[in-house]
């Protein structure tokens, strides 16, 4: 089977974000202008660079957290696990400007370092973000869309005690989720090394 623009039939749902999988979940949260926290789940978010450690997360919509990013200048990420995603899910839900989310998913707040956001206390690691671009995105035609891309450099990690082993982060035993297509999710319950060829 093959397409373009003409999905067949045989396809009823768009199947790319079952192709693009696992993807990391990307739990932001980010302060409105008057200091309330919001906190919502992005499947579009990833690492994009290291030294400094650089992430992103793009938003369908200009939705609040993409909007406070770019006037805050700041957001947090938290990881997703198996064990929050009950908390994850409730955030997802869209609520008007003035709900804060970490309310009412019913999550401790974590106190920040370097910015005012705060992170899920409860999740096994945590990041701190400075926002350096926010950018809209256009198709291959130059039009400019309704999604915007929100990059952020790392100026602080949290990490749990209970999830370092062995000088390395545990991540089979934090158990992150992530976002496949349609309504699944998946856990991490398993690694496993390989290492790069010797040229």
């Amino acid at each position: 089977m093959h397409y373009g623009d003409d999905r067949p039939e045989a396809l009823p749902h768009n199947p790319f974000k079952a192709i693009i999988t696992p993807r990391p979940i990307g739990w932001i949260g980010t302060l409105d202008p008057g200091g309330l926290t919001n906190l919502a789940p992005y499947s579009f978010f990833n690492a994009i660079g290291s030294d400094p450690d650089m992430v992103m997360f793009s938003s369908e919509g200009a939705k609040h957290s993409a909007t406070y990013a770019r006037e805050q200048g700041e957001f947090t990420f938290s990881l997703a696990t198996e064990a929050l995603k009950d908390e994850m899910n409730i955030s997802s839900t869209p609520q008007p400007s003035g709900v804060s989310e970490f309310e009412l998913a019913q999550v401790e707040q974590g106190l920040p370092v370097v910015i005012r956001t705060p992170f899920v206390a409860a999740s096994p690691a945590a990041l701190e973000c400075v926002t350096l671009e926010v950018r809209q995105l256009s198709d291959r035609h130059g039009t400019l869309l309704d999604r915007f891309m929100v990059i952020g450099e790392v100026v602080q990690t949290h990490i749990r005690d209970e999830f370092i082993k062995d000088g390395r982060f545990d991540t089979v035993g934090a158990r992150p989720i992530a976002r496949m297509g349609y309504r699944d999710y998946s856990t991490v319950t398993a690694s496993w090394e390989l290492g790069r060829p010797k040229v």
